[in-house]
């Protein structure tokens, strides 16, 4: 059995997820196999200028016929592959109604109060937002169309709106089942109808579900049915129903995990992760429910996964080394401020800011100013 330590695993996911920056294509990143969470502003433009060789615009994104912005996993929002979106839709079905429950972050209260299984809540959602959704609309007014069309238990008296509407997780895990996708660099939400959607999909298919699982363990991997289930949003049992044949158990500092057979050989020879990256919050390279791996001190765990306004995190000599912001100066400058966990060497510290200017430069940002705390 192969053993690794944490800094092994880290330069093997740093290749996997393409931060070595050889791609030109967005389409074809690695980590559209998943998708790019696009999550409190910009955080899919700051994912893509990390990987993808070459000038990086709002365009590359927005424009991109090739991706689509749609609710999937969580919920959240994500930039996937055009093509693949009937075999996301076909992943996204619960297996069952743990699983339903599991994703819609449902308990017996809420099933009660609906008065049907949260599998049957779920498809009533979707064809009720495929109904309103028949042109773009904004989601406050595709809410309060939903609202009316589905039964008045999967709706909830919401303080900050001043409203009753549908469950807002419900609201998104129907979506993408009910053929509607997002406005790509439109605030706030916008939805609108996907072009030649199909019937609403209410069979599992299993197999679809487990291809996201092994694309996790092949990004994220060495990994463990725990931290798989967190990514797609249900429980450890769960994600046992999906999870992969092929697969190699490892151990990380003496811990199991798992990676597809295929992988091991970059996994005990990866290339060198001589590089500097800036990675935005939530992306996918720091979506995994084992925080230690990443960053073993608790004190800096803290400051990088929280309850509210998560920093970025940047990348230096294979590990995670600090965090960093970016804030708006006025409309022409672009604020950077940098927070290390240690010392860095000139060279990095020089690598770190020009990756700063390659964000700015994607924000359309002419000035850059930088900070190190």
């Amino acid at each position: 059995m192969l053993n690794v330590d944490r800094k092994q695993v880290l330069a093997y996911r740093i290749a996997a997820h393409g931060l070595h920056r050889r791609e030109r294509d967005p389409v074809k990143l690695a980590v559209f196999d998943l998708g790019l969470q696009d999550s409190l502003g910009h955080t899919a433009l700051y994912g893509l200028a990390a990987r993808l060789a070459g000038e990086v615009t709002e365009e590359s994104l927005v424009d991109n016929l090739g991706l689509t912005l749609t609710w999937s996993h969580r919920g959240a929002p994500h930039y996937h592959r055009s093509g693949e979106l009937a075999s996301l839709t076909a992943a996204l079905v619960p297996l069952g109604e743990a699983d339903a429950l599991a994703r819609m972050g449902w308990q017996r209260k809420q099933v009660a109060e609906a008065g049907l299984p949260a599998t049957d809540a779920l498809f009533t959602a979707a064809r009720a937002i495929r109904k309103a959704v028949n042109r773009t609309m904004s989601k406050g007014a595709a809410s309060t169309a939903v609202t009316k069309l589905v039964p008045p238990g999967l709706s909830y008296w919401c303080r900050g709106c001043q409203a009753t509407h549908i469950h807002e997780q419900l609201m998104r895990l129907a979506a993408l089942p009910g053929g509607v996708r997002l406005e790509a660099g439109i605030a706030p939400a916008t939805l609108a109808p996907i072009t030649g959607r199909g019937a609403i999909r209410t069979k599992p298919d299993a197999a679809a579900a487990t291809e996201v699982v092994a694309a996790y363990l092949r990004l994220n991997g060495p990994s463990t049915m725990t931290d798989a289930g967190g990514f797609v949003g249900t429980t450890k049992t769960v994600a046992a129903e999906m999870w992969p044949e092929g697969l190699a158990e490892v151990r990380v500092d003496g811990a199991p995990a798992f990676l597809p057979e295929t992988r091991l050989a970059e996994l005990e020879s990866p290339p060198e992760p001589d590089l500097v990256r800036l990675l935005p919050a939530w992306d996918l390279f720091l979506n995994t429910k084992n925080k230690a791996l990443l960053v073993p001190e608790k004190a800096r765990q803290k400051e990088i996964w929280r309850m509210l306004g998560n920093p970025g995190v940047l990348i230096a000599d294979g590990d995670v080394a600090g965090t960093w912001r970016a804030k708006a100066g006025g409309r022409k400058r672009l604020d950077f401020t940098f927070s290390p966990f240690w010392t860095l060497a000139p060279p990095d510290r020089g690598a770190a800011e020009a990756e700063a200017e390659r964000v700015a430069a994607a924000r359309s940002f002419p000035d850059l100013r930088v900070t190190w705390s």
